[in-house]
C-alpha cells in the first residue's frame, strides 16, 4: 500500500502530464479528481496540487508503477488531439518510473488496435509481466 506522500506524488505527476503542453481541460480535471478520490485525497488538496506540485517520489512497487502507467494511458487518451506528442510524453514518463522501454513501446504500439486506444488492464499487465520475468 502506498503512503500519502506517494499518493500526492502520483497525482502531481498526473497533473504535470495533463499540463505538459497546455492547461487542464474539464474532462481531464474530472478524471484526475476521480483518481484523487480513489486515492483518498481531498478536493482541496487536489486543487492545491494543481498550482503547487510536489516532488516526484519513485514508487518501489513494480505493480504500483504499472497501475500508474495505466492511469497515464487513460489520461492521455482523454485528450485525443495530440496523440504523437502524448505518446512521446507517456514514453518518457514510463521510463522515468523505471519501466521497461520494450514494454512501454509495446503498449504504445498495441494502443492503436483497441477501441479509443485504451489498452485493457489485463493486456497491459501481461505485457509488463512478460518483460519483468
Amino acid at each position: 500500500m502506498i503512503n500519502r506522500v506517494e499518493k500526492l506524488s502520483l497525482l502531481s505527476e498526473m497533473i504535470a502530464f495533463a499540463k505538459y503542453d497546455k492547461e487542464i481541460n474539464t474532462i481531464e480535471y474530472n478524471f484526475l479528481l476521480g483518481v484523487a478520490k480513489q486515492l483518498g485525497i481531498s478536493r482541496e488538496d487536489f486543487d492545491y496540487l494543481i498550482e503547487h506540485p510536489v516532488t516526484y517520489t519513485h514508487l518501489k512497487s513494480h505493480s504500483e508503477r504499472i497501475v500508474q502507467f495505466h492511469r497515464l494511458v487513460l489520461l492521455m487518451n482523454i485528450d485525443s488531439q495530440n496523440s504523437k506528442s502524448g505518446a512521446t510524453k507517456l514514453y518518457n514518463f514510463g521510463l522515468r518510473m523505471g519501466l521497461s522501454h520494450e514494454s512501454i513501446s509495446k503498449v504504445l504500439y498495441l494502443m492503436e488496435s483497441f477501441p479509443n486506444k485504451i489498452v485493457p488492464p489485463d493486456v497491459l499487465i501481461d505485457i509488463f509481466k512478460t518483460q519483468y520475468n
